[in-house]
């Protein structure tokens, strides 16, 4: 049986996509929920803006 970790599965949407009304870039990652229990801030390639931009960790 495999163990149970404090590692889940989170969505990272882009910020600025969905202020200006565009098709938001979505990345899939995991975290340590026991480690960073705040949500997740990465800058991550937002391929339809064509630059980097903040992506935040929705539910």
């Amino acid at each position: 049986m495999a163990k149970k970790g404090h590692r889940i599965n989170v969505i990272l949407e882009c910020t600025e996509a969905r202020k200006i009304g565009e098709t938001p870039s979505r990345y899939v990652t995991t975290k340590n929920k026991q480690n960073h229990p705040a949500r997740l801030e990465l800058m991550k390639y937002n391929r339809y803006l064509r630059r980097h931009t903040l992506h935040k960790e929705i539910r």
